[in-house]
């Protein structure tokens, strides 16, 4: 016999209704106690509540996600905006020290020219001036 006819006969012969309260509540409390997980299920509402906060979580997360990458984005393009200005920087230096080493070089190389052209003309000149021995 199920349980839920043995109860129907409990009820019907059960005179009084205090009788009939302390059977209902001794089958729910037996209910209870056979499955203990009913108390843990959840209704379609809830479980459609649940989902409909998640989602509104999902977006704001999401919308905070954007703001953040977005920041990031700016961050980024303005440190690489200063790396490229500093780099710009260190090339001119380097573009001035290299014309001015140039510069030093060719001075260096002109009057060492000079000095060779010199001593080469002095050289004639003492050839040409000097008595034959």
């Amino acid at each position: 016999m199920s349980v839920a006819l043995r109860l129907y006969e409990q009820l019907t012969e059960a005179g009084e209704d205090k009788t009939r309260a302390k059977l209902i509540a001794e089958a729910f409390e037996h209910l209870e106690d056979r499955y203990p997980q009913l108390k843990d299920v959840a209704t379609q509402g809830q479980v459609r509540e649940t989902e409909l906060r998640l989602q509104k979580e999902i977006k704001e997360v999401e919308a905070r996600l954007q703001i953040e990458i977005r920041e990031v984005e700016s961050r980024l393009q303005m440190e690489i905006k200063q790396v490229e200005a500093k780099l710009q920087k260190e090339i001119k230096e380097v573009e001035v020290r290299l014309t001015q080493a140039i510069h030093r070089q060719t001075l260096w190389v002109v009057g060492s020219v000079g000095a060779v052209v010199g001593l080469i003309r002095l050289l004639e000149w003492f050839l040409t001036h000097m008595p034959n021995p």
